[in-house]
């Protein structure tokens, strides 16, 4: 059965790659992620994330690109 009920509190977490994704909040963040102080309701956190990750593209590629056009 599919519940739309989530009432869990989640928050926005952030790798190297500067790729964003929500982790439940009270339990350990894994390995190479980190808290960016966002935390709430799980639409909350996705609103953040739709807000602040404008390019999906990984850092390194990114700054892979930045230094070929320079």
């Amino acid at each position: 059965m599919f519940d739309d009920e989530d009432n869990r509190d989640y928050t926005v977490v952030i790798n190297d790659e500067e790729q964003y994704s929500i982790w439940p909040t009270g339990r350990e963040v894994p390995a190479g992620w980190h808290e960016v102080g966002v935390s709430g309701a799980k639409d909350v956190c996705l609103a953040h994330i739709k807000e602040v990750w404008t390019d999906m593209r990984p850092k390194s590629l990114r700054d892979q690109m930045s230094a070929r056009s320079a």
